[in-house]
């Protein structure tokens, strides 16, 4: 076994690449921006008014001046005369300023009667225009890589880009093997439900990865190597089940029958001793165990941040976060511990319980958690308050 650090370092050394792609702006939030972009124009493109009101110069924007009102522009438009002194356009939010004016009165300020405008006796100093580059200017840039939010995808779009460079999303092939599975929807009670490719899904996904999910694989050398071989142009490949040592588990003599260069087998770790990681042909070949909540975990351990670096995001663990023990912990084991836990509260320094039942077959605990716990390897007695890192599972990896 080796320590879960050496086992993501072995597995960053060996990613494969994947290459960027354009995709419309209309599909680029949640991507991953491969390259910086520049903007290629100013925003606002030009002095802009902030308010209704009536654009004039600067000037003549004093209590009770009477000025002459030439024309209107709103939005969209533009006025095409220069404004000189005594005279005043109506003008809209978001409108350009006419050429010689630098100011506009808010409506508030003033009455109309005809093309005739007076200013009142108070008036707001500020003088309501958005200037041009006021958002951002010609060169700007949003840099690379970056997981694209909604506003940044609207802040692209206002920089003009129509299409975005980003990485492709890898595509991640989960397989189940063991003949006790059935898909949900059947109804042989002798089965168990292949469940744990549906938690990997989401996971992956949420990582940023294209999932396709494989045909059951039963427990005999041609079922393996044929549903394995249905994934070869995959560039992550999950096994789920088979990883361990018994007479079914035969999922690492398939994959060396293939010509798989193994980077590890067996992690300190729990759950999740038995994970085997290798390089198959171009692609990474992950074995998970097949209890629910250790393939879970594997995932979140190492799955997650796999993602993240090929998507360009940094070779680096998952963030952990610091909490407060809500009930006392036994010593720790060997092996660093993923505990099932919850947090209570939304503080910087929440408290965190950490559940009983800890056993790896128990998906319903897993479902109720909304932290992994995380215990180093013969970690002393922890008492109630002591500190406790753990793994966030609310937070988008």
């Amino acid at each position: 076994m080796i320590p879960v650090d050496d086992a993501l370092a072995r597995i960053f050394e060996s990613l494969p690449k994947v290459e960027a792609e354009y995709v419309s702006i209309h599909d680029a939030c949640g991507r991953v921006l491969s390259r910086r972009l520049v903007a290629n124009r100013d925003q606002p493109p030009f002095d802009a008014s902030a308010m209704d009101g009536y654009a004039v110069r600067k000037s003549d924007a004093k209590p009770r001046a009477e000025l002459k009102i030439i024309g209107e522009v709103s939005a969209g438009e533009v006025f095409n005369q220069r404004v000189r002194s005594g005279q005043a356009v109506r003008i809209f939010t978001g409108a350009p300023l006419p050429d010689g004016c630098d100011h506009v009165v808010i409506q508030e300020d003033a009455d109309r009667n005809g093309s005739r405008l007076r200013l009142r006796s108070e008036i707001e100093s500020d003088s309501f225009v958005r200037p041009a580059g006021g958002d951002f200017s010609i060169g700007s840039a949003v840099e690379a890589p970056k997981r694209l939010t909604p506003v940044d995808t609207a802040l692209l779009a206002s920089m003009n880009y129509a299409k975005i460079p980003v990485y492709r999303r890898p595509v991640v092939a989960l397989l189940s093997t063991g003949n006790e599975l059935a898909m949900p929807g059947e109804n042989d009670p002798s089965k168990i439900i292949a469940s744990n490719s549906f938690a990997l899904k989401g996971i992956f996904e949420e990582a940023g990865a294209e999932i396709r999910i494989l045909p059951i694989a039963r427990d005999n050398e041609l079922s393996l190597s044929t549903a394995i071989g249905l994934a070869e142009d995959a560039d992550v490949i999950v096994t789920i089940g088979g990883a361990s040592v018994g007479k079914y588990d035969l999922v690492r003599k398939i994959a060396e029958s293939l010509g798989i260069k193994l980077l590890f087998h067996g992690v300190a770790m729990r759950p999740g001793k038995p994970l085997l990681a290798g390089v198959l042909g171009n692609a990474m070949f992950l074995a998970y165990p097949g209890n629910p909540v250790s393939s879970i975990v594997c995932a979140h351990v190492f799955g997650v941040p796999l993602i993240a670096a090929m998507l360009g995001l940094g070779s680096k663990r998952r963030a952990r976060k610091l909490g407060r023990l809500v009930n006392p912990l036994g010593s720790n084991g060997p092996r660093e511990h993923y505990m099932r836990a919850l947090v209570e509260n939304e503080t910087a320094y929440p408290f965190l319980r950490v559940f009983q039942r800890q056993d790896s077959s128990l998906l319903s605990v897993m479902a109720s958690a909304n932290a992994l716990a995380i215990r180093p390897s013969y970690d002393a007695a922890l008492k109630t308050s002591a500190d406790i890192e753990f793994i966030d599972l609310r937070r988008h990896p």
